[in-house]
């Protein structure tokens, strides 16, 4: 059965995350965390990871890393690299730049930290206040391999994501994380 990779950024958030995690089930995803709010959320991180999904590094403050001067890019990097460290006892192997916004520079970057860096094949724009069903037509676009963007932060996407799997598998695909 062909992987399609379930992504969500920018969490956790105390309204939505233990909800996301009740939807997802058994189903394991990638979860991009934002280092503040793992900072200020440090249970839902651990939950997070006892549920067995795959945490990504998503900068510390969110900012456009391709405008920052190298030092404050490595340093959005390097305390959310540490922080999730600390919560879960294993260092992050995945990075996703907010907004997708990279460059070879970042790529660099985030590679001295020992990160692979991922970005999507779909963007469910969930982000942009698309409602749960643009975003399960969006998820429908998936291919067998893909990488599919959705927001932690949005119930749209909690609501979204128990059709989201249904249609995964009536097509005969996987939903899991994203292999690094």
């Amino acid at each position: 059965m062909d992987t399609v990779a379930l992504t969500f950024d920018d969490g956790p958030y105390p309204s939505t995350t233990p909800a996301l995690l009740a939807a997802l089930g058994g189903v394991q995803a990638t979860f991009f965390l934002w280092g503040e709010h793992a900072a200020a959320h440090p249970a839902l991180v651990r939950e997070i990871a006892a549920a067995g999904h795959v945490l990504g590094n998503h900068s510390w403050t969110h900012p456009h890393l391709t405008g920052l001067p190298a030092a404050a890019c490595d340093e959005e990097v390097r305390r959310t690299q540490d922080l999730l460290a600390e919560l879960t006892g294993t260092p992050p192997a995945l990075f996703r730049p907010p907004y997708g916004d990279t460059s070879a520079e970042v790529a660099g970057i985030v590679a001295g930290h020992g990160l692979t860096e991922v970005l999507w094949t779909v963007d469910t724009r969930d982000w942009a206040g698309a409602a749960a069903a643009e975003i399960v037509a969006a998820a429908a676009r998936a291919e067998p391999g893909g990488t599919v963007l959705m927001h932690e932060g949005c119930p749209a996407t909690v609501a979204a994501v128990p059709r989201v799997l249904a249609g995964l598998a009536a097509r005969g695909l996987r939903p899991g994380p994203v292999r690094g």
